[in-house]
């Protein structure tokens, strides 16, 4: 029966909402809320981790960077890359310093040259890529991969973060080569020991039991619950180690920025110190790394989120990749390497995700911890663990629309997947399948079926993986 008066009008969208996208994508803002949370919690490590990283080596003259500025870089790094990402490019995708680009940094270039040289390479390096993606050059690289490509890319990513996050709590360790034997890894310390590991194990539980009964905020709840479960194990048990973070509760809340390393670069001072052929390839390795890594994530972290077209494409993908690439340029400028998009951001769009408001509060996290980093920094890898674990579950569903019978796919796919966590690194697990891909359909006679790019991008990944044996050619 009808009463004659119209239906009632939906309710108005707000503007956020609107802008933001959140009811069109299916969120509310509890869940971006919650996501940010997440994907700030599973990424603050980096806070910790790019300072010891880079501050513990020294450039070719000595120098060392200074752990307190290059924590204050890293933050502010972090923070404003966010949420310009959260706003321009409105998908729930985190930045900050690459772990893995940082090494090579601090490993590999700073030794060759002064730290303001190595910063300059790393400017120079995002300049490149602001490049290829201003030609269109990037995201087409990104459009040439079959769906079932990108599809393993999710996967692997999933099963490397769990990886991560395995070994990361000492769940999972590796066994010295003094050992003599051929397993290269094993359990803890051969067996699990310790209140850290008790922590981790309670965590992971705790994540799946609540992940299965469906609970809002299962990831953010089991991280919150397992730091103050750590806080208080540590206060009253005694702990020989919990790694590189330590649930102790700080002296001083609030301790002040220090913003000396920012615009500490040279921007061609490493063609002074080293040969320009070795520069040119220094510049080249971090360009795949960082190029690949990106590519990774986002498809695997959007993918993830449900936000693929139908075409398997990610929405304003331009935006998203010269936002990253811009990224780079602002790591290198701030002394704090290249920063780039988190695989992490998945741990955020396992609480619900799905638009770029969900940047704004994990980039406002970071910009808090530039002056609260001693209470923020207390939750320990055992603590965060878990949502990684559980993180990695999620994304390796979609292994089920991966055509297994058809091997000219599915090897490639494998392949990715595998080669990721086994080699600890997302572009090794990419040039892997992208190499098996092409030389597979040239050998059934299909080479016509492969995009020109990803014959191009083959041979560079053949470069990539060759690059020693060219340097031994090339005598440098």
């Amino acid at each position: 029966m009808t009463t004659g008066q119209a239906d009632p009008a939906p309710p108005r969208a707000g503007a956020l909402d609107t802008f933001f996208r959140i009811s069109e994508r299916g969120s509310t803002y509890g869940r971006e809320i919650r996501g940010g949370f997440a994907t700030f919690f599973t990424m603050a490590y980096i806070l910790v981790l790019n300072p010891i990283i880079l501050g513990s080596t020294e450039d070719k003259f000595g120098d060392k960077l200074d752990p307190a500025q290059l924590a204050t870089a890293t933050t502010l790094v972090a923070a404003v890359m966010t949420v310009i990402m959260g706003v321009a490019g409105n998908l729930p995708l985190a930045l900050a310093a690459g772990l893995g680009l940082n090494a090579v940094v601090a490993f590999q270039i700073a030794p060759l040259m002064s730290w303001d040289d190595a910063m300059g390479l790393v400017v120079l390096e995002g300049l490149l890529i602001c490049v290829l993606v201003l030609t269109g050059l990037r995201e087409a690289v990104m459009h040439a991969i079959p769906q079932p490509l990108k599809q393993a890319i999710s996967v692997g990513i999933g099963m490397f973060i769990a990886f991560i996050g395995f070994v990361d709590s000492g769940f999972v360790t590796r066994i010295p080569d003094a050992a003599n034997t051929t397993v290269p890894v094993q359990l803890g310390t051969g067996s699990l020991t310790g209140w850290p590991m008790l922590v981790f194990c309670l965590g992971v539980l705790l994540t799946v039991v609540l992940l299965a009964r469906k609970v809002r905020g299962a990831i953010l709840i089991s991280i919150v619950v397992m730091t103050v479960l750590s806080v208080v194990i540590d206060q009253l048990a005694d702990v020989k180690s919990w790694g590189l973070t330590a649930p102790e509760l700080p002296d001083e809340a609030v301790a002040a920025p220090d913003f000396g390393l920012l615009g500490q670069f040279d921007l061609f001072g490493s063609f002074g110190q080293i040969s320009v052929l070795t520069v040119v390839l220094l510049i080249f390795t971090l360009i795949l790394s960082d190029f690949f890594d990106t590519m990774g994530t986002v498809v695997g972290v959007t993918a993830e989120a449900g936000l693929l077209d139908e075409r398997g494409q990610v929405p304003g993908l331009g935006r998203v990749l010269l936002i990253d690439s811009a990224a780079a340029v602002a790591g290198g400028a701030a002394s704090s390497s290249s920063a780039t998009t988190y695989i992490e951001s998945a741990a955020g769009v396992g609480e619900g995700a799905r638009t770029g408001f969900a940047n704004l509060v994990t980039g406002g996290l970071f910009a808090l911890a530039l002056f609260f980093t001693p209470v923020l920094t207390i939750v320990p890898m055992q603590a965060a663990s878990p949502a990684l674990i559980a993180v990695g579950f999620l994304m390796m569903t979609q292994v089920r629309h991966i055509d297994w019978n058809r091997y000219d796919l599915a090897v490639p796919a494998f392949l990715t997947i595998v080669v990721m966590p086994f080699t600890y690194s997302i572009s090794n697990g990419i040039g892997a399948g992208f190499i098996a891909y092409v030389v597979i359909k040239a050998c059934l006679g299909k080479a016509r079926e492969v995009h020109w790019l990803l014959w191009g991008t083959a041979a560079l990944f053949l470069a990539y993986f060759a690059i020693e044996p060219v340097k031994q050619l090339l005598g440098i």
